[in-house]
């Protein structure tokens, strides 16, 4: 194949910018749009063209202009705290359907040919009644954070209704892996690590057994360059360009701080506090539809937190 023109919008943060290290092992030409607001410059690889700007900014434009435009847009860059999005939706707004529609339009104009949209599987469901939830189940999301995911789902068919841009929703359980900062709900993996290398007892909120579906990073990256090429359907249906991405199992808080002080050869104290208000009780999505087309999670629960554990000591996270 010949190099594709690839964008990741929120390359240098924890998840873009392991995506954006795969594309250019595949040998492709990789530009990366990140405000660092979250991302971190040594995040970004040395091979990237890296554009330090908004997804919101009009200048955006003269980034496809300069490229000649892209074949492919992975679009990760977001505001990604539910508690944020509650307090300020509008500020969530801004970012996750105003900054996404400026990447659209100038997608649309220059002449992208898949969209790769990172939606949440862990919000736009709401609080399912079936686990492992499918595609299919209905869309209640209980924060703006998980209504502008959802809205960007409903533009992006929109999108291929109309002007025939073709596009994938993945929708992430809670990614967790190295370089991950101890934001969202899978950012408990990279605070037990922190607190285990301290030596610090590790918080639990509410009596721990609630459950979440941990899926490793670079599971993720592989579903990412799987769905960037794969032959897709045409749209009847939102669901029908939507891809769960998780292992399909529950973990609970409880079992993951064992498991993370397993994984970390040391045991601290587990400290008990109130309950988040707001928090989901469980989350966890069926992968069916991912698996078959040849994807499947590689990365077991303990190995993965070993994973993520030696990365963080090996920065000096602890100190």
């Amino acid at each position: 194949m010949n190099p594709r023109r690839v964008l990741v919008t929120g390359g240098a943060g924890f998840i873009g910018s392991h995506v954006a290290d795969a594309y250019l092992r595949r040998g492709d030409r990789v530009w990366i749009v990140d405000d660092l607001s979250s991302g971190r410059l040594e995040n970004v690889p040395a091979d990237a063209t890296f554009v330090q700007m908004s997804i919101g900014d009009p200048e955006l434009e003269a980034v496809f202009r300069d490229a000649g435009g892209f074949d492919v847009i992975n679009h990760h860059a977001a505001q990604i705290d539910v508690r944020k999005s509650v307090a300020d939706p509008r500020h969530d707004a801004r970012i996750n359907v105003d900054g996404f529609l400026n990447v659209l339009e100038n997608a649309r104009k220059y002449g992208t040919r898949r969209v790769l949209f990172v939606s949440s599987g862990g919000v736009v469901y709401g609080e399912p009644e079936v686990r492992p939830t499918p595609e299919s189940s209905p869309k209640l999301p209980m924060s703006p954070y998980g209504v502008t995911k959802l809205a960007a789902e409903y533009y992006l068919h929109y999108y291929y209704q109309v002007h025939g841009m073709d596009y994938v929703a993945v929708r992430y359980s809670n990614v967790y892996g190295p370089r991950q900062d101890p934001h969202g709900e899978a950012g408990v993996v990279a605070i037990f690590s922190t607190r285990l290398l301290r030596g610090e007892p590790l918080t639990v909120y509410g009596d721990g057994e609630q459950t979440r579906d941990y899926v490793f990073v670079g599971d993720v990256v592989a579903a990412n360059m799987l769905l960037t090429d794969h032959p897709l359907e045409g749209v009847h249906g939102l669901d029908r360009r939507a891809f769960n991405v998780a292992t399909g199992e529950e973990t609970s808080v409880n079992r993951l701080a064992r498991l993370m002080m397993e994984a970390a050869g040391r045991e601290v104290e587990i400290r008990y506090a109130d309950a988040r208000p707001g928090e989901l009780r469980h989350s966890c999505l069926d992968t069916t539809r991912l698996r078959a087309l040849g994807w499947a999670p590689r990365t077991s629960l303990l190995e993965g937190l070993a994973q993520t554990y030696r990365f963080i000591e090996s920065q000096g996270k602890g100190r």
